[in-house]
């Protein structure tokens, strides 16, 4: 099923706690220098930090790093750690007297998942991360399932998500690779040809999953916070512009992998990153478009491979705040 790092130049770094109280961690996506980005954030309650810099109407077109973190909107500091690892090493925008390194980040809900709310992902490990996917060989394996960002994540408030990578080469030499995060409020439908829920995912419907309570009870428990984040990375030569409609064009993948997505409790984000390696065909308008229409395409379907990729690669835990098993459709 390959993975994101099958994109020349893109190297993957996790760091994790999951004793002490701690389940969580981070993620960084390490691009080559003067790799293109953008992002679309699609769901009602995303955790962000610097992706309006990655519209395609604004100053910068080139992206440092990405921080996929947990701790919600507290994790979001681990993105200074990368920041500065990328200042250290002289990647960033160039200014007088230095640089400004562009380190966009998303982050999932995992607050108190392993007994203590206050633990949550640091500065620090986002520096450690960022070394980490540094020192990483050109194409090396990439860690799935309870590791980084996936480490406290969790779908449908059951089971256990985690980390996923999935690529594609085209005919063209265009690779697309994706790394997700799962950490989604609904359901993984694992068979594409059958868009109903699992046997397993009846016994957990809609509305006994979701339901707010008339009135609160001692085990109503609070109201579910999740997101599933997302980097697709492809070699193609592409403008800002283009890797924004690639990370909207890969959502689809995103909504056909989870049921439901996109809702007001997930902060569903995509980022796109282009090394520009492999020149499109843009020798006509319409080799221009098929060319698009057809990376796109395969965007969206690497990016359900990676989610579901993730399902499959979690392993359950158990913490003091609580039991999360494997997901395994019946």
């Amino acid at each position: 099923m390959g993975a994101i790092t099958d994109v020349p130049g893109i190297r993957v770094g996790h760091v994790q706690k999951n004793d002490d109280g701690w389940l969580t961690g981070m993620t960084v996506v390490l691009p080559p220098p003067g790799t293109v980005g953008s992002v679309d954030v699609r769901g009602g309650g995303p955790g962000t930090h610097e992706t309006d810099a990655l519209d395609p109407t604004t100053l910068v077109s080139t992206v440092d790093a990405v921080v996929l973190t947990g701790g919600s909107a507290y994790g979001l500091v681990s993105a200074h750690g990368a920041q500065r690892w990328c200042e250290e090493n002289g990647r960033g925008f160039p200014v007088t007297g230095g640089v400004v390194p562009i380190v966009p980040a998303a982050a999932i809900f995992d607050l108190g998942r392993g007994g203590d709310f206050s633990a949550r992902p640091t500065a620090d490990m986002g520096y450690a991360a960022t070394v980490a996917a540094a020192a990483q060989p050109e194409g090396h394996a990439v860690e799935r399932g309870n590791v980084g960002a996936g480490t406290g994540a969790v779908i449908a408030r059951t089971y256990k998500g985690g980390v996923g990578t999935a690529s594609v080469t085209l005919e063209n030499g265009v690779v697309v690779g994706a790394i997700a995060v799962v950490n989604a409020l609904g359901l993984p439908v694992m068979s594409q040809g059958n868009p109903e829920p699992s046997a397993r995912s009846v016994v957990l419907p809609l509305d006994a999953r979701f339901r707010v309570p008339d009135s609160p009870s001692a085990d109503a428990g609070p109201p579910p916070l999740n997101t599933t984040l997302v980097v697709v990375a492809t070699n193609a030569v592409l403008d800002v512009a283009e890797c924004k409609r690639t990370a909207s064009a890969a959502h689809a993948g995103l909504a056909r992998a989870l049921k439901p997505s996109h809702t007001l409790a997930d902060g569903d984000t995509v980022f796109c990153l282009a090394t520009g390696d492999v020149a499109l065909d843009r020798s006509t308008e319409t080799a221009r478009q098929v060319s698009l229409i057809t990376l796109q395409s395969a965007a969206a379907d690497v990016v359900r491979l990676a989610i579901l990729d993730g399902v499959r690669s979690a392993e359950a835990v158990s913490t003091p705040a609580g039991e999360y098993g494997a997901y395994r459709a019946e």
